[in-house]
């Protein structure tokens, strides 16, 4: 016993030079791995997990190009789109004229109403004069446009020119006019014809603008006052052919009926105030292939228009009428339109294939009751209404049809369908409106300062230079939706780093961005109706990529966030954890420095 005691005691020097050994700092074994590894694999399988649980919380995000659509807004903001336009104008039976004159006073009438300024939507134009003499000589000055066509010399004649109707000197214009090149811009052209005056006296000026994109001027005695004359011909290329003939406070772009997926339906309604006085009906097919297909058809560059229509029954209006006698009529004045509109026994908002985005026109063919009949529209100047009816901006127009007999029979209510005759008068008017609502006039003249102007309506219900100006104003109007609607959802993504971005909207975006390059490529060559139907298929995308539910039916958080939900999971565990491997890494050093100490010390002795 003595032995062992000896053996197992390590203070206990047995050959007599063993070293003196200090149990505090000392230790004669090598100390065991065993629980550092332990506890250190744990640690290291939480951390090996940290990836899978951060791809587990991953956001996808569709990369989006934010260059291009900064790259765009800066452009749309700093350089004006402008669309070439050519300026042709024709003197014929002037003398001793000069064109390059002509020509710079014509320019300078253009700048005076123009401004200067270069509006989104504005001509870049080019100006050409020719003018013939009464001997069917033509001097004329071309513009720098390498594609701008000449005139024939000599095929207008001025005694015959204006003598038959003007949808014949209209289609005669455009025949003259036939072989100029779009391929730079529309040319419009403004022909001015001093005829001679047999009988002596001052003739009349007559100005027309046609449903082409030819306007001309027919008088006597013009060379005289060709000062007036010059100052007629700036004011068509502005006023009329640039403008529109619109006036400044008419619609504006912003307000223009048109959905923002490029859409209008045209909802017709035909509404029987008391069906037990009378029933009407119509024929509308007949009349949407007719009056109506043409017009969805000039303007298919610009919106995709369908056309629906109903009847419907005991809609009466909401405002009273008052029984004139003078008239021998009920009326009802322009005071009471906020309130003829009965929303809630008028239900009109029945569309089917009308989307969220899509905008919808109310057309209303209103028949009133036998206790109200007939019934007046009364303009504020005392007259009556032409064509009793009104419009809403934005919303559509209502016309108040009469029948012929407003005697009723209470007893037997007679079922009736409006003649072909009365539907297409009806929408004619509509078409009218219609007008009215894209910020064009509804009548045929246009009158300023210097005189008036006739208008040729087109059958389209659109003439060419007016289908010029929508598709103007829409591809600006479009271009600045588009890049603004990409510019909130750029800003928008980069605040939110966890958003979902799916490649569907990443693709949307990408899509805009060329339908939109591909729009401002085409104005730029002087296609009109492709940079309009390009511009609305990027405003379009890019509503679509804003308004995807995708993103709006997911809540959107932070990292601060993420971590505040994960960390009382993870967080106790993963303390003590670590907590635990320091302590282990820690006491596997001292054991470690106190048997590197014993093995020191026994090498010394």
């Amino acid at each position: 016993m003595e032995e062992t005691s000896d053996r197992l005691n390590p203070t206990t020097d047995t050959s007599g030079i063993a070293p003196e050994f200090d149990p505090k700092t000392m230790r004669s074994t090598k100390p065991g791995l065993k629980r550092l590894f332990i506890t250190t694999s744990v640690l290291f399988s939480f951390l090996l997990g940290v990836p899978f649980l951060w791809k587990s919380v991953e956001i996808y995000r569709s990369p989006l190009p934010f260059h291009d659509i900064d790259s765009l807004s800066d452009q749309i903001e700093s350089t004006p789109l402008q669309f070439p336009c050519n300026f042709h104008a024709v003197f014929v039976g002037f003398e001793s004229k000069d064109p390059d004159k002509l020509r710079s006073q014509i320019q300078d009438g253009i700048n005076q109403l123009t401004h200067q300024s270069s509006q989104c939507g504005s001509c870049n134009f080019s100006i050409s004069v020719t003018v013939q003499n009464q001997a069917d000589q033509c001097s004329e000055t071309l513009a720098y446009n390498p594609s701008m066509c000449s005139y024939r010399c000599g095929v207008i004649k001025r005694n015959e020119f204006g003598v038959g109707l003007d949808d014949t000197v209209d289609e005669s214009l455009n025949d003259v006019f036939s072989g100029c090149s779009e391929n730079s811009g529309k040319t419009y052209s403004v022909v001015v014809v001093n005829k001679e005056n047999a009988n002596g006296e001052d003739e009349v000026i007559k100005a027309v603008v046609g449903k082409r994109r030819h306007a001309w001027v027919v008088g006597s005695g013009l060379e005289e006052s060709y000062g007036d004359i010059v100052a007629r011909v700036s004011e068509i290329f502005v006023k009329v052919f640039m403008n529109g003939g619109r006036d400044e406070e008419s619609i504006h772009g912003e307000f223009m009926p048109v959905g923002s997926d490029g859409k209008i339906v045209l909802s017709f309604s035909l509404l029987n105030s008391n069906p037990r006085d009378w029933v009407y009906d119509w024929d509308f097919q007949r009349i949407d292939d007719a009056l109506l297909a043409p017009v969805t058809k000039a303007l298919a560059p610009i919106a995709n228009i369908s056309v629906e229509s109903q009847v419907l029954y005991h809609t009466p209006k909401s405002s009273f009428s008052s029984w004139d006698e003078k008239l021998q009529s009920y009326i009802f004045r322009t005071s009471d339109l906020p309130f003829f509109v009965n929303s809630n026994e008028w239900h009109l908002d029945t569309s089917a294939g009308a989307s969220g985005r899509s905008k919808i026109l109310q057309f209303v063919v209103y028949i009133p009751s036998g206790k109200e009949c007939p019934l007046l529209l009364q303009l504020p100047n005392g007259e009556i209404s032409k064509t009793n009816g009104f419009i809403s901006p934005m919303w559509g127009g209502v016309i108040v049809w009469n029948p012929e007999n407003c005697d009723k029979d209470s007893e037997s209510p007679s079922r009736n369908t409006i003649s072909p005759q009365d539907l297409e008068q009806i929408v004619e008017i509509f078409l009218g409106q219609f007008r009215q609502l894209f910020g064009f006039k509804s009548e045929a003249i246009y009158t300023s300062g210097l005189g008036t102007y006739k208008i040729l309506p087109s059958e389209r219900g659109f003439t060419e230079w007016e289908l010029d100006v929508l598709s103007r104003k829409h591809t600006c109007f479009n271009l600045h939706s588009c890049s603004t609607t990409l510019g909130s959802l750029s800003r928008l993504v980069r605040s939110l780093p966890r958003m979902i971005i799916k490649d569907e909207i990443g693709e949307q975006v990408k899509y805009s961005l060329k339908a939109a390059k591909l729009a401002q490529s085409n104005a730029s060559l002087g296609g009109y109706s492709s940079s309009a139907s390009s511009s609305r298929e990027a405003r379009s995308l890019a509503e679509n990529a804003f308004f995807h539910p995708s993103i709006m039916s997911v809540s959107y958080f932070s990292y601060e966030h993420c971590f505040a939900v994960y960390s009382p999971f993870f967080l106790p565990v993963v303390a003590h954890i670590v907590f635990a491997a320091l302590r282990e890494w820690k006491g596997y050093r001292q054991e470690k420095a106190k048997y590197l100490t014993w093995l020191t010390r026994k090498k010394t002795a």
